[in-house]
């Protein structure tokens, strides 16, 4: 079997892979890192997002192979020490969540859509969601959690709840 090496969260590590492995099979299974989620496997609900340099990308149709030598940053890395990512925070607080299945996917698109712009309307934000599926929520708080991220990471005041 073929090796890939990639950085993965600050770390450089390397498998063995078959050619038809998925990404989120060597996250889960030989790198434990096991909040990226797999819902559907065929690229519809977004639980498995993961930024695979730099751009948000559904780990569930991406081969390993695809990410020999790439950066990949899963939701685990994106709290630094005991400290949350500030959209992993405003989840928390504007209750963006319920049953957390579909979370660290919605995180981790939140935190690219803002990479990008920084200031997005509420539009905006539902367009950029739109390939993750909450089957939960009505959308409201998750809305209001990326606006209150970016209101945060910006140094805006946060909306009111």
């Amino acid at each position: 079997m073929p090796e890939i090496s990639m950085d993965v969260n600050g770390t450089q590590v390397s498998a063995e892979v078959r050619p038809n492995t998925l990404l989120t099979e060597v996250l889960r299974e030989k790198l434990g890192l096991t909040g990226t989620h797999i819902g559907c496997d065929t690229s519809q609900c977004g639980a498995c997002v993961v930024h695979m340099n730099g751009d948000s990308v559904k780990a569930c149709t991406v081969l390993a192979a695809q990410a020999n030598g790439a950066k990949i940053v899963t939701i685990e890395g994106l709290s630094r020490g005991g400290d949350l990512h500030p959209m992993q925070a405003a989840f928390r607080e504007a209750h963006g969540l319920q049953c957390g299945f579909c979370t660290p996917g919605m995180i981790m698109s939140a935190v690219d859509l803002l990479a990008k712009n920084p200031s997005p309307s509420e539009p905006e934000i539902r367009s950029w969601l739109k390939g993750n599926i909450c089957r939960c929520t009505g959308y409201h708080n998750i809305v209001k959690a990326v606006q209150n991220a970016a209101a945060q990471m910006s140094g805006r005041a946060v909306a009111a709840e």
